[in-house]
């Protein structure tokens, strides 16, 4: 039977705070299911773009698989039919990787993406539900269209749509057409493009050999019941021969089965748990839409800023890199100072960028930037434009191979083998963040307006203090509010985080964080770089204390300011 449909056009008001952030719009759910205000949105993200490209074009559609996503997704191709898209391509069950959509994206031409996911925020009835557009070039939109989207959203008088665009079964692989095939929708398989793709980047038989010449290697995989656990199982036991056993959570649930799956020390408890035992040689896990990535060795927190260091110092033993080269490496401006260090070793270009991976992107499509990572447990690659966790995990297993390809059980080379080994060579920066969560606004702002009039005023500079742990004497050289011109599309982005920098080269910076749904977080960042070899092995808190103590209590007064004594998360 041949399936129509006919253009309905709703008559719709503005809703409030519906600008778009880095990662899309974020809000609690409770708040999205109000009668119109993702229709809206959704709507403005088409009011955004150039007509004549939105006509017959082909969007990608998915996410984590969180409360309402299944809901939202009929929307969207209701509201996607009426406004003259040609193709939707969704995953199976809706379900698709941040990056995968990436993958998918860039493989199939098309237009761009409508993810749903709230990364790394809990989910559920009461928990949070994100919306974002991606580019053609498989990123995030950059600011001229977030911008527009929430012009949009300030002036919007109707939402086009129509009652007859719905699949009941996203189950099923499958293609359905309406009026003539002038509307399409395919589902697709959630895993397939983005396996080819990794399949080009790495040497799954080589891998497969080396988990196989190594039984007694063991390994976990928490996905943290998010849309990772879609990939788990097809990636790591079909592909690569590790045991189904192996993994965990891997079964994608609305509300992430009651936890928060932000892939941490602190909100993967049972995995810490496991690798603090020495239960296993590698552990990994994967937030909610799979962008992020923790990497734990045995006994041993690998920190995300030496994890994309030590990638990049071992660049020759991934297929995709000892083939094409380094262009160029690159870290958010929070990160530790580690990748630089790697950068002047290799001589390539090295780039400090605002938190955003939109800011890689634009490096990336120019052609000067391979490898790039965020503090934040975000790490990628020039084969997709955004962080992917599962390619973190399998760059370190690919690490592994390369390092054990003579080796036995008894003279294995672990994950912190190849750590201390890159502290041996570059030195180490010892690195930690405290994030401080739901703060109230008010307070959060008074805090960082506290330290901003410290650097506006210069009178921090020369200022020094004794360390209350160590004795030593620290000097700042440097302060400012982090301000970065884009060298591809020379846009400015301001006030990005107020840095500190001492004349040992150790840095402080505080940024106040929106991620969330609701109220403040403060992130505040310690980066001490240490090249004794006797210095290089010590526990990072306690490395860290005086310049910890410098930066909580004798600059920010950050107790005084919001009432915390103790951080929410530390990293």
């Amino acid at each position: 039977m041949k399936q129509t449909f006919k253009v309905n056009i709703i008559e719709t008001k503005p809703f409030e705070g519906q600008k778009p952030g880095t990662s899309g719009l974020r809000k609690k759910v409770t708040e999205v299911m109000k009668t119109n205000y993702l229709g809206n949105f959704v709507q403005s993200i088409f009011n955004a773009l150039p007509e004549d490209k939105l006509k017959g074009s082909t969007i990608v559609v998915g996410g984590d698989g969180r409360y309402y996503n299944s809901d939202a997704i009929q929307l969207i191709f209701q509201i996607a039919a009426a406004n003259g898209v040609g193709k939707i391509l969704v995953g199976r069950y809706g379900l698709l990787s941040t990056p995968a959509i990436s993958a998918i994206v860039r493989a199939r031409s098309a237009l761009g993406a409508i993810i749903l996911t709230a990364s790394h925020n809990p989910g559920g009835p009461n928990g949070d539900f994100g919306i974002k557009y991606n580019m053609s070039n498989g990123g995030p939109a950059p600011e001229s269209i977030t911008n527009a989207i929430y012009k949009h959203t300030t002036s919007i008088t109707q939402i086009k749509t129509t009652r007859n665009v719905y699949v009941n079964n996203l189950g099923l692989l499958s293609t359905y057409e309406w009026n003539d095939g002038e509307f399409i929708i395919e589902v697709i398989d959630s895993a397939d493009d983005y396996v080819s793709l990794l399949k080009t980047i790495f040497d799954f038989d080589g891998i497969r050999n080396f988990v196989k010449n190594h039984p007694n290697f063991t390994f976990n995989f928490d996905a943290m019941s998010g849309v990772t656990g879609v990939y788990g199982k097809r990636i790591f036991t079909d592909e690569l021969g590790i045991p189904v056993s192996s993994l965990i959570n891997c079964n994608p649930s609305e509300d992430f089965n009651g936890g928060h799956p932000d892939p941490n020390l602190t909100y993967a408890p049972l995995l810490v748990k496991k690798m603090n035992n020495g239960e296993f040689d590698m552990g990994c896990a994967s937030d909610g839409d799979g962008d992020r990535n923790m990497i734990l060795g045995k006994r041993f927190f690998l920190n995300p800023s030496d994890s994309v260091a030590v990638i990049a110092s071992n660049y020759k033993a991934i297929p995709y890199f000892n083939k094409g080269g380094l262009k160029g490496l690159a870290r958010s401006m929070p990160t530790s100072a580690a990748l630089e260090r790697v950068a002047t070793d290799l001589k390539v270009p090295f780039f400090e960028v605002p938190t955003g991976w939109k800011f890689f992107g634009n490096l990336m499509d120019v052609g000067t930037l391979s490898i790039c990572g965020e503090e934040s447990f975000g790490t990628g690659s020039d084969h997709i434009r955004e962080k992917d966790g599962i390619w973190a995990i399998i760059c370190w297993l690919q690490i592994l191979t390369h390092h054990n390809q003579s080796t036995n059980d008894k003279n294995f080379v672990s994950i912190e083998d190849i750590v201390k080994q890159h502290w041996a060579k570059y030195g180490r920066n010892y690195y930690s963040r405290y994030d401080y969560e739901e703060i109230d606004t008010a307070p959060a702002e008074a805090m960082m307006k506290h330290v901003s009039q410290q650097i506006e005023s210069k009178q921090l500079i020369g200022k020094k203090f004794t360390g209350i742990s160590d004795s030593l004497e620290y000097e700042i050289a440097s302060c400012d509010d982090f301000e970065y011109k884009d060298p591809i599309d020379g846009s400015v982005s301001s006030h990005q985080g107020l840095r500190i920098i001492f004349t040992d080269g150790s840095r402080i910076i505080y940024r106040l964080s929106g991620t969330g749904s609701t109220g403040a977080t403060v992130r505040v960042y310690f980066d001490k770089y240490e090249t004794q070899p006797t210095q290089l092995n010590n526990d990072v808190q306690t490395h860290l204390k005086s310049l910890i103590h410098i930066a909580l209590i004798e600059i920010s007064k950050l107790n005084h300011y919001t009432g915390r004594n103790e951080p929410s998360v530390i990293t």
